[in-house]
């Protein structure tokens, strides 16, 4: 026991922050990969002309990540965040492999990359409902912002990540290059169990379940100030206190009673906004863009994707460094109406100079991709991490995660169906109107979270509660 407990001791803060946002790297890499991956595969499957197959093979992860989420919060909140996320690296493995070795069995060969994307979906969809809850959980309430921003730098690490092995694996012959694309993926994840197998189980779930001792010691690794350490077991004690004596299991009706519902619909609505705005158009299919646009072969346009993913690290590394500078509000409402504009202007000056150059729309798209990398892409994951309260966390999260999903998998399966019956700047045009509808929502209905501790949100949105309820015309 003594031996165990030295052990644990020697856990830094960092290697807790890096391995408790290292799946964002299993996310972002299962993100990026197909961009390189499709061309190949369209080209070996002969699946050129099949709009709707390829945007089930590209989407098919995201499908299975919709129930992942969802099943992922809720399970985590029976067994434990660190449980799920090692369970979320092994399904990752597995699937990953079987996704390089497809047999070539001429069209059964979609319907079974589809289905076994599915069920990697399903750790994908795991890793991104799991990783903010976490890190929400570890982080203080002074640098929650900077820290939760760690997964959205993991995730377009593992975007870049993906994209520099599409090109480096491009002049292989077209069936290697695509299986070891997708194949590869199992390396990450492997790390990320490695890393994990030594993490700490979060102190706001140990403490829930009763363990204290546990709680304290988990603290004791990221916190420096013993006063700081006993401040926050009260508070979350008092929560803990306060679930117990409502006497009241949460179940999904839970999420949406009156006094949740206020901060469910705004954590949701911002996951579901962050998708349905269409960033993942862009991020699956740019080689594709740049086709249509330019005429050029789609697999001699592999370092399109790299740009993007330089631009998304680079944003990232903005955001952590504004993060606890500005409002999570006015970052999401500034970014947002870049970013409709962003898709907006193109099909505005397509409309006023038909001559209009084709690669405008991609100098557009990069700027799109700036803004949303320092603003909606992390700034969705901190809200989802700190926004709901400890005694939904799990199933909420799971909920926002599936909703953000469900997004991205529409996005994935339809954009290609769209452009081929329409031009792109129409298809990016109805995207930008979404982005602006996504700023009106974060006005009227997301609360201010940058410099509250989990407990204060949580008294927002049950304040929040009694208002409406003593207020019903409001």
């Amino acid at each position: 026991m003594n031996v165990m407990a030295k052990a644990e001791k020697k856990i830094s803060s960092a290697f807790i922050y890096f391995f408790g946002s290292f799946g964002g790297i299993l996310f972002g890499y299962d993100i990026g990969v197909m961009t390189g991956a499709l061309p190949f595969l369209q080209a070996d499957w002969h699946l050129e002309n099949a709009a709707s197959l390829v945007g089930w093979i590209t989407s098919a992860v995201m499908f299975g990540a919709i129930f992942g989420g969802a099943l992922a919060g809720q399970l985590s909140d029976k067994f434990g965040r660190r449980k799920m996320i090692l369970m979320s690296a092994i399904v990752f493995v597995v699937f990953s492999v079987l996704s390089g070795v497809s047999p070539d069995m001429g069209e059964a060969s979609a319907y079974y990359l589809i289905i076994v994307r599915m069920l990697l979906g399903l750790a994908v969809g795991a890793a991104s409902a799991l990783v903010p809850a976490y890190m929400s959980e570890m982080a203080p309430a002074k640098a929650r912002g900077r820290l939760s921003g760690l997964n959205q730098t993991m995730i377009v690490s593992g975007m870049l990540l993906s994209y520099v092995v599409d090109f480096l694996l491009k002049d292989l012959p077209g069936e290697w290059a695509w299986r070891l694309m997708l194949g590869l993926a199992a390396v990450p994840a492997l790390i990320l169990f490695l890393g994990v197998l030594r993490l700490p189980e979060s102190p706001r779930f140990l403490l829930r379940k009763g363990d204290e001792a546990q709680a304290r010691k988990v603290l004791s690794y990221i916190r420096k100030n013993p006063a700081e350490i006993d401040q926050e077991l009260a508070s979350i004690k008092e929560t803990a206190k306060e679930e117990r004596q409502s006497n009241q299991k949460t179940s999904w009706s839970t999420l949406f009673s009156g006094k949740y519902r206020y901060l469910v619909i705004a954590g949701v609505g911002v996951a579901a906004f962050q998708q349905f705005q269409g960033a993942n158009a862009i991020f699956y299919y740019i080689p594709l863009i740049v086709q249509k646009a330019t005429g050029q072969a789609a697999s001699s346009n592999l370092m399109w994707p790299i740009v993007q993913g330089v631009i998304l690290v680079v944003g990232s590394l903005v955001y952590m460094w504004i993060a606890d500078k500005f409002n999570r509000r006015t970052l999401l409402m500034v970014g947002g109406a870049v970013m409709g504009l962003s898709f907006i202007l193109p099909a505005v000056i397509n409309w006023m100079m038909p001559n209009m150059n084709p690669m405008t729309i991609v100098v557009f798209l990069c700027i799109y991709v700036a803004f949303y990398s320092f603003t909606w892409a992390p700034l969705t994951w901190v809200l989802v991490g700190e926004i709901f309260p400890l005694a939904i966390r799990g199933r909420a999260s799971g909920l926002a995660s599936s909703f953000n999903w469900i997004g991205s998998w529409l996005v994935g399966l339809i954009f290609p169906i769209m452009t081929a019956s329409m031009p792109q700047e129409a298809v990016f045009a109805i995207f930008g109107i979404i982005c602006i509808l996504g700023v009106i929502f974060v006005k009227t209905c997301v609360p201010e979270t940058r410099g509250h501790t989990l407990e204060e949100i949580e008294e927002q949105g049950t304040n929040h509660g009694r208002v409406k309820a003593s207020n019903p015309e409001n």
